[in-house]
């Protein structure tokens, strides 16, 4: 399961083997260390920086001992399990969909109290704070994300079109995405869309591919129309608005008028098994993407001969900033003050690879404003020269956030209603008119409003 998938899914998903069960002082300490319980999703390569930034904990704090509890499998069935014996661990990841119903349940410690104890804390960009009531903070944003255009530099070329552009000021306009998309798409004979004879079952490369279900990919230009999910009071549902109308609608032309873009199930490898956007670029099945951030990591890994372009827009050029994944203290440990420490340098750009790698994005606003600071993170050969202007400059001044920590209940609005109706649209039976007019009277009767907010 990709990144992407983990995002959808509020930060979890099957990755590999079954976790040991956590508790409360498990594991061989030295006699008079305090124990910690450290409990994490990923990758194998996120584990291996995990656990180096534990190991560096307990060097720095040579009287805390930290044991790592790596479960990259069903960690919400897990989690949840855990909470109802009693058994949490100290800290660690807990998925976005869950960590609202915790801190209401009472079952994660409040932070707000530490914020001028750890000051770097008190530093984080705005959306990177999980708040669920007033001066009630449940935990902060692992990383930060945005999403961005992703390219075949080799594609490109052969295309004889102008690299997407790194600039926000500079973005091409959407009917510029679709002008490119003809020339980057091609059949089995060479032929392009807009050509006599071109077959559409029978595309060797598509001009551009962009998720109509993960929500992160259309936020961006939702926004960027002047439309958004729902009103300011977060009870009304906006998805019926002329404004989403026409971006859904874009969508499905991609699709079914231009013939620029993969339609369900055409690049599936086996099944609904979609390659990862790096391997698209690598064997031009794609030319461009719509993807996060995190696809740096496997582009790099990869070999990939990319690029990175900032997405088009219509009005003001936004992207989505999403979180990845929650991290929280449980209000189950016995070492509340050593787990709050921990907390807070187990996000610290410092002591973790995982930003320089290209996985994760700082959350403190000084690796974004300050130049020895962003130079920390991103001057290195995994960052292409074009980086500082498509991803940080433009998740500072154009990123807006995403959904998942901002509407309540969003897990079963999506599920029950949203889900199946871009999925309708994404199929091409009906307009995206017709759908949306449908789905939204329904979506609007489950609004429970937006997620509490506050300035530090």
């Amino acid at each position: 399961m990709n990144r992407r998938d983990l995002f959808k899914a509020g930060g979890l998903a099957a990755l590999g083997a079954a976790a040991a069960a956590c508790g409360s002082g498990g594991g061989a300490a030295a006699p008079g260390a305090t124990q910690l319980q450290f409990m994490y999703w990923g990758s194998t390569f996120e584990k291996a920086a995990i656990e180096k930034m534990l190991k560096a904990f307990e060097q720095k704090k040579p009287k805390i001992k930290v044991k790592p509890v790596f479960t990259p499998d069903e960690y919400d069935i897990k989690l949840n399990s855990l909470v109802a014996g009693g058994k949490t661990p100290d800290l660690g990841y807990v998925p976005m969909s869950m960590s609202y119903r915790l801190a209401e349940q009472g079952n994660l410690v409040n932070l707000f109290p530490y914020l001028q104890k750890y000051p770097q804390l008190a530093g984080y960009l705005p959306d990177a704070y999980l708040w669920y009531g007033q001066d009630k903070l449940h935990g902060v944003a692992t990383a930060n994300e945005i999403e961005l255009l992703w390219y075949s530099k080799s594609a490109i070329a052969e295309a004889g079109i102008a690299a997407p552009p790194a600039v926000a000021a500079s973005a091409w306009s959407w009917d510029q995405l679709v002008e490119n998309a003809y020339k980057l798409t091609v059949d089995q004979n060479g032929k392009h869309p807009d050509e006599s004879g071109f077959d559409p079952k029978q595309v060797r490369q598509f001009g551009v591919s962009i998720s109509f279900t993960y929500a992160a990919a259309w936020y961006g230009f939702l926004r960027s129309n002047g439309g958004d999910f729902a009103d300011e009071t977060g009870k009304k549902c906006l998805l019926d608005s002329p404004e989403a109308i026409k971006v859904f609608q874009n969508l499905q032309d991609l699709v079914y008028k231009h013939r620029v873009a993969p339609g369900p199930g055409q690049l599936a490898a086996t099944g609904d098994d979609v390659p990862g956007t790096n391997i698209l670029l690598k064997t031009k099945r794609v030319a461009m993407v719509v993807d996060g951030h995190w696809s740096l990591l496997d582009m790099n890994e990869s070999k990939v001969d990319y690029g990175i372009g900032v997405l088009p827009k219509y009005g003001e050029p936004f992207t989505t900033s999403q979180v990845a994944g929650a991290s929280s203290v449980f209000s189950g440990t016995k070492h509340v003050e050593e787990a709050v420490e921990l907390f807070a340098f187990h996000i610290d750009p410092q002591y973790v690879d995982l930003y320089k790698q290209g996985l994760w994005m700082p959350q403190e606003k000084k690796y974004y404003e300050d130049q020895a600071a962003i130079d920390s993170w991103t001057k290195n050969d995994g960052h292409p020269p074009e980086f500082r202007t498509a991803v940080v400059d433009y998740a500072r001044e154009h990123g807006v956030p995403d959904l998942r920590n901002r509407v309540k209940n969003l897990s079963a609005i999506a599920s029950d209603v949203m889900t199946p109706a871009l999925q309708e649209i994404e199929s091409g039976k009906r307009t995206a008119a017709e759908v949306l007019k449908a789905a939204t009277p329904k979506i609007t009767g489950m609004l429970q409003g937006w997620q509490h907010v506050q300035e530090l």
